[in-house]
């Protein structure tokens, strides 16, 4: 049985992509966005749920978030994990909703994010050539097992390569994006 699998490959090339990009969407820029939310988990009826399985969010401004709490009695924890979520936002109570100015970045702040984009995304490159190097590996073994030849081989690592390449040149792409955002370019 042959080592080798592309498909698996692929999938866990595309993984560190879309776990990258979840972790981009979560940076606060200028602008509001409901993911900047999705840390954010509340202590209700004796344990922690996500934000969004108590409260609807949305945005309705560019600058504002708006938390509609589904339980009136959730509005105190709600408003008490969001201030404590390490955003720097300050919620504003009205009845069930909560609605959350997101202030300006500093230009101090903007760099601290851009550079944690960009840690993201060296993390996201070092997953991917992981997924390569298994790939290599898993070749080399079938190719000693003598499940393939040498060209072949040398082909499938080819292959593999290519694959790599245009995971890392995507997840360039979103960094870069994203970091075009953060500074406000």
């Amino acid at each position: 049985m042959a080592q080798y699998d592309k498909a698996d490959l692929e999938r866990r090339m595309a993984g560190a992509t879309e776990s990258l990009k979840g972790d981009l969407n979560g940076l606060r820029t200028g602008r509001a966005s409901t993911a900047l939310l999705d840390p954010v988990t509340v202590e209700v009826y004796g344990s922690h749920m996500p934000l969004n399985q108590v409260a609807t969010v949305s945005a309705p401004e560019p600058r504002m978030l708006s938390v509609q709490v589904w339980d009136r009695s959730n509005v105190t924890s709600v408003e008490k994990a969001i201030r404590s979520a390490g955003l720097g936002l300050n919620p504003i109570t009205d009845g069930t909703t909560l609605r959350l100015p997101i202030p300006d970045l500093t230009e101090e702040r903007r760099k601290e994010l851009a550079k944690l984009a960009s840690k993201y995304a060296e993390n996201a490159r070092i997953a991917v050539r992981n997924v390569r190097r298994d790939g290599m590996d898993s070749l080399k073994t079938d190719e000693k097992k003598g499940e393939i030849s040498e060209d072949e081989r040398k082909r499938l690592e080819t292959e593999v390569q290519k694959m790599t390449d245009a995971t890392i040149a995507d997840i360039d792409a979103a960094a870069a994006a994203k970091e075009k955002e953060i500074l406000g370019q």
